[in-house]
């Protein structure tokens, strides 16, 4: 057991404090120093049968890059870990580790698991901060493979296959790459200029990038293979935003999660005086427990609202975002109205009807209280409204963070592309869709879920890919 350090406890991430991170909107963990990282590298028991790698989604060789950290040579442990992910500073930062590969840990049965997450985020930063060797592109293999969508599964494919020298290019529909890397994740989580990077070395393997390309208006799928293109992959992700079809929704003040993140995160809503105004003050209701609503409720703290809620509809211990997210949100002084269900917006057609609101029309979030039932089909306890509780809660902003679906625009403009009932699109166990040379993967297809498992459908469709341009 020499050399093995047997903590039942990670080592903590220092971060800042809840008063200093609730005002800014940096990062808010702060990351390992060397010293730290090789600490509890020395908790991996190198076990033989490694169950974290097989549930990691790209498969990362794990208790081999943590045996290279264990020795200092962090850069070896980054070749390892990009043998198999091309964003490793991004699944260092945003990924469930705890659910997936540090669920597995052996360490994790008596204790508390290996920091694989924190481990990883400390190479990669190694990595950009000492590193400045460009990597080299491999020999061309003369075949051309289209990518839709710079998202986690878009930007996993395209690096996947520039390394086995195909060409490459990524079209992408905003004006910055990375999609929900970087229009939905707050900087305090993942700050763009780690997803700029991870998109910079990518370019540097060959992958061509073109922004303000929106597929299926600007170009359509059959275009891509006119242009000389072999196979195409979509990894558009779903951005089409649900909301519940309650009274109100179309109230000035009321926005989609994905809309309030994209306002804040790529036209700079945070800056002072911005050109694209949210709001400022007053109180914020974000109806939603997923990561996305805990990003979308920290943001609004950041952005100056006097008090924001979490309306959430089953209790603390089904809410299906991050521990970790959830405590930091609590830290920060966030609001949990739990068993809680909206009902209505309440607010005014014309905002001078209210001389005094602050951000519109919206002036109430009204709610019913909740108890939790039977278990549905998922094994989650049904929410079952409570006869004649209805209440108010005062409010200016309301985000509906209540999930998201694929937008149709690719399946409207694409012949013969089939999606299920909810709009994702149909693929088999290799992502390919019903076109011939079309996959598909990612939010695309399933829905939205999280960055990881994006990443993991890219690396199958490259395999894929290779495999179907290799024999046609």
């Amino acid at each position: 057991m020499a050399n093995i350090n047997m903590s039942l406890q990670k080592n903590p991430m220092p971060t800042q404090t809840p008063k200093e991170r609730a005002s800014n909107f940096e990062e808010v963990a702060l990351g390992y120093s060397e010293e730290v990282a090789i600490n509890e590298a020395m908790r991996c028991l190198n076990c033989k049968n490694m169950p974290c790698v097989s549930s990691s989604p790209v498969k990362i060789h794990i208790p081999e890059f943590i045996s290279k950290i264990k020795e200092g040579d962090f850069e070896a442990a980054y070749q390892i870990i990009t043998k198999s992910s091309s964003l490793p500073a991004v699944c260092g930062r945003v990924c469930p580790q705890e659910s997936q590969c540090e669920s597995k840990c052996v360490r994790g049965v008596k204790g508390e698991p290996v920091g694989i997450g924190r481990l990883e985020r400390f190479v990669a930063d190694w990595h950009n901060t000492f590193c400045n060797e460009d990597p080299k592109p491999p020999k061309s293999n003369q075949h051309k493979v289209a990518i839709v969508g710079a998202g986690p599964s878009g930007l996993t494919c395209a690096g996947d296959l520039a390394k086995k020298g195909y060409d490459v290019t990524v079209y992408e529909a905003l004006h910055t790459a990375g999609g929900v890397l970087v229009y939905g994740i707050p900087e305090f989580r993942l700050p763009k200029a780690i997803v700029k990077k991870e998109v910079e070395t990518l370019e540097k393997l060959g992958v061509k990038l073109e922004t303000n390309v929106v597929i299926g208006k600007t170009l359509t799928i059959d275009e891509l293979f006119e242009m000389g293109f072999e196979a195409v992959f979509i990894g558009s992700g779903a951005g089409l935003p649900n909301f519940m079809g309650i009274p109100g929704e179309s109230l000035k003040g009321v926005y989609s999660a994905n809309e309030f993140l994209t306002r804040s995160n790529l036209m700079k809503a945070y800056v002072d005086a911005p050109s694209t105004p949210i709001m400022k003050g007053g109180n914020v209701a974000v109806v939603g427990g997923g990561n996305v609503a805990m990003d979308a409720a920290r943001t609004a703290l950041r952005l100056g609202a006097d008090n924001v809620y979490i309306v959430y509809r089953r209790s603390m211990d089904e809410i299906p975002a991050r521990k970790e997210e959830v405590e930091h949100a609590i830290e920060e002084g966030i609001d949990f109205r739990i068993l809680t269900n909206p009902v209505e917006i309440i607010g005014y057609n014309n905002p001078d009807d209210k001389k005094d609101s602050k951000n519109g029309c919206v002036t109430a979030l009204r709610c019913v209280k909740m108890e939790l039932g039977e278990p549905d089909a998922r094994g989650r306890r049904r929410p079952i409204e409570i006869p004649n509780s209805e209440f108010e809660i005062p409010v200016d902003t309301v985000i509906m963070s209540i999930g998201t679906s694929p937008n149709p625009l690719i399946k409207s403009t694409t012949e013969g592309l089939e999606v299920n009932k909810h709009g994702g699109i149909i693929v088999n166990e290799d992502g390919l869709t019903s076109r011939s040379a079309v996959y598909a993967g990612g939010d695309a297809v399933t829905g939205a879920a999280t960055v990881i498992s994006a990443m993991g459908a890219g690396k199958i469709a490259a395999q894929a890919i290779d495999e179907y341009l290799k024999n046609n």
